[in-house]
């Protein structure tokens, strides 16, 4: 037992294909980097379940990933990505000395990891970021977990989780920033509104669309950016035709995560319009930009400057043209927290 490594295993939907594979999962990349940061001495291996599509074995800035290759929504071959992930684990068991499990999201993944650990008599825990604490989520009913194996991204989760499922969170981790992917010195900030994530209904980019359309008025010269890909693509550029905005709003499409926080740097207000929001990385990226963030919902019970939490379109407006027209206004940085402290109040669930 002595001579074997002490290894963490994450158990994913998905992770990068490769170190150049920035777009995939951002918070995700930057907390497994920040493990094997901080704990160099730690064998981090993380088991991909359905992403990337093709199964094999690779490093990852340190750490090793195995890829399964499920690629399928399909019952049976879920199941078989399953029985894959089990014998996976099996073998790492035996070879490694494992400190515990840590699964992203409470879906398959928690599923397979949970009864594995109670088999193994290891440590789990499941990391609930985001729509998965909603109601209806049947893994929470399958697995029936208990407090102290669940941690919730956010305040606004915990809470979700206690209104849905009747289980609170004995811990909230949320996401972090890395302070060293950020220039010292931000360029102009040459773009009035931006926003950022995938183009499907639950983020609302159509409000988006609405809150720059009506600011138009104000400023008929207003410049917005738009990144991110989805099904959304086609109806929100026909809005953007349709009210008189080809030349205000422009779509960047899905972008190097490096380009997304450069244009973060270029803000002046970062506008997240999502119905339903975890704790998203982009939040805290955009306020340690220098932007000021506008949005509906607030992950946290505490306030953060330059976070403006609104409740309806009007209130959005408003309170983005207050910001525009605020010439003092400063472009300070604000730091949520950086990854590595996140990446620390994780280990230590695991290191007595």
């Amino acid at each position: 037992m002595k001579n074997k490594p002490q290894t963490l295993v994450i158990l994913s939907p998905g992770f990068p294909a490769n170190e150049a594979d920035t777009s995939c999962m951002p918070p995700q990349q930057l907390f497994v980097k920040a493990l094997k940061e901080i704990c160099p001495g730690l064998n981090v291996i993380v088991l991909a379940f359905q992403y990337p599509f093709t199964a094999g074995e690779y490093l990852w800035h340190g750490a090793k990933v195995i890829a399964i290759g499920g690629k399928s929504k399909s019952r049976l071959k879920r199941i078989k990505t399953w029985l894959k992930a089990w014998t996976i684990l099996k073998k790492l068991n035996k070879e490694h000395q494992l400190i515990g499990l840590l699964s992203f999201w409470m879906g398959e993944c928690a599923l397979v990891g949970n009864y594995f650990a109670k088999r193994h008599k290891l440590n789990h825990y499941s990391w609930v970021l985001g729509q998965d604490a909603r109601r209806g989520n049947k893994y929470f009913k399958w697995i029936k977990p208990k407090s102290d194996t669940l941690i919730a991204l956010s305040d606004f989760i915990a809470k979700e989780i206690k209104k849905n499922h009747g289980v609170i969170p004995l811990q909230v981790i949320s996401v972090g920033i890395d302070p060293l992917l950020f220039p010292e010195i931000g360029p102009k900030r040459d773009i009035d509104i931006l926003g950022a994530g995938s183009l499907i209904p639950l983020k609302q980019y159509s409000v988006f669309v609405e809150v720059v359309s009506a600011l138009k008025e104000f400023y008929p010269n207003i410049k917005a950016v738009l990144c991110g890909k989805g099904p959304e693509m086609d109806s929100l550029m026909a809005m953007c035709e349709a009210m008189d905005l080809k030349n205000n709003v422009s779509f960047a499409g899905e972008l190097p995560h490096q380009n997304v926080l450069a244009l973060m740097q270029r803000s002046k207000v970062f506008l997240h319009p999502s119905s339903y929001e975890g704790f998203g990385a982009v939040l805290s990226e955009a306020l340690y930009a220098g932007a000021h963030v506008v949005s509906f919902c607030k992950p946290m019970n505490k306030n953060y400057r330059h976070h403006y939490v609104v409740n309806n379109k009007e209130e959005m407006s408003t309170e983005v043209l207050s910001i525009l027209k605020n010439t003092r206004r400063d472009h300070d940085r604000v730091l949520v927290c950086p990854i590595q402290q996140i990446a620390k109040n994780m280990i230590s669930l695991f290191v007595v």
